[in-house]
């Protein structure tokens, strides 16, 4: 599939450490569902990414999306006169009031600043539009039960953590995945579905280019001191997320974090209906949405496993502020 190459000279893409350079940005490739499984999987596994265009029905997507900005437009986020599908942000108000859950804007998944708004942010999860209808939209469920071969034993984690990012508010830091999934083996699919359109500067989420062989690596060579050292498993992770920075991020900074390591990030416009398939390990984190119409870049994490296979129990309930799943507990693993 054709796709960009060169980032706009009308764009600047900020994070949370500043602006990102055009040499340190490239493009996320994408693919079409409708591409041989094996194709898909073979990309996969190299990339560490799958950006898939029009994986879902658009109007689905942006049913879901009027439905969670009607949910909260009694805490005034919405700018008057505007339509809650189009999700178009009140710049009268203070963007402080209005923060993103799980943007790391506090450490230890803990409550964020603002009211209303947060308590109905809160409150969607947990919405049947969301956790029974688009969570388990069929044509996802489906793609993953065959990319993967899990079939039937595809289970999709009820924990999933519905993301606003309002703009110019603080962006997503650095992690992948695993860190928060280490009460599982290490095979899980992570889903990031954006919930309507996001332009090129709108907040989307950026992959660090071949992040996952370097998720890998970190992960690799602190359980080997670990070893070393005669921690057990149970003691290694704890000592892993201790050594981390609040709430699992591996830097606050993605531009810092990318000349350190010498690699580029991928970025991309999203289209509702797009879907991202990542590995557990890849490396990734968001942009500050600079979005010229105020439009609230909206999305969610979704996690399938094989459920016949040992996974993290601890992500089979709604998510809640302060539920630990970012750091380690004494919760066995489910098999």
């Amino acid at each position: 599939m054709p796709h960009a190459t060169t980032l706009p000279s009308s764009i600047s893409l900020y994070v949370n450490d500043g602006l990102l350079n055009p040499e340190q940005v490239g493009y996320l490739r994408p693919s079409s569902p409708s591409e041989p499984l094996d194709e898909l999987r073979q990309r996969f596994h190299r990339d560490g990414y799958l950006f898939l265009k029009g994986l879902l029905p658009r109007d689905d997507v942006l049913k879901a999306r009027e439905a969670y900005f009607t949910l909260l437009a009694p805490s005034g986020v919405l700018a008057p006169g505007t339509l809650p599908v189009d999700g178009i942000f009140d710049d009268r108000k203070d963007k402080l009031d209005f923060p993103g859950i799980g943007a790391g804007s506090t450490d230890a998944n803990g409550r964020p600043r603002g009211g209303l708004f947060v308590d109905l942010a809160l409150q969607a999860h947990a919405e049947p539009w969301y956790k029974d209808e688009f969570c388990k939209h069929p044509a996802l469920q489906s793609f993953i039960a065959n990319f993967t071969g899990w079939g039937q034993s595809t289970l999709g984690l009820t924990r999933s953590l519905l993301r606003n990012n309002t703009p110019h508010n603080k962006a997503i830091g650095v992690h992948y995945d695993q860190i928060f999934l280490r009460h599982g083996e290490d095979t899980s699919v992570t889903a990031w579905v954006p919930m309507g359109d996001i332009s090129l500067d709108g907040g989307g989420l950026i992959y660090l280019e071949n992040g996952h062989t370097l998720g890998q690596e970190v992960e690799k060579n602190f359980y080997d001191l670990a070893k070393e050292t005669g921690l057990t498993d149970d003691e290694a992770r704890n000592a892993f997320n201790k050594n981390m920075m609040g709430g699992g991020l591996l830097a606050d900074g993605p531009k810092g974090f990318g000349d350190m390591h010498g690699r580029r990030w991928l970025v991309t416009e999203y289209e509702a209906g797009d879907v991202v398939l990542h590995t557990p390990y890849t490396i990734h984190a968001s942009t500050i949405n600079k979005d010229p119409k105020n439009v609230i870049r909206l999305g969610t994490d979704l996690r399938f496993v094989d459920s016949s296979r040992p996974y993290d129990a601890r992500w089979t309930s709604i998510y809640m502020f302060g539920d630990g799943r970012w750091s380690i507990s004494k919760d066995p693993l489910n098999c």
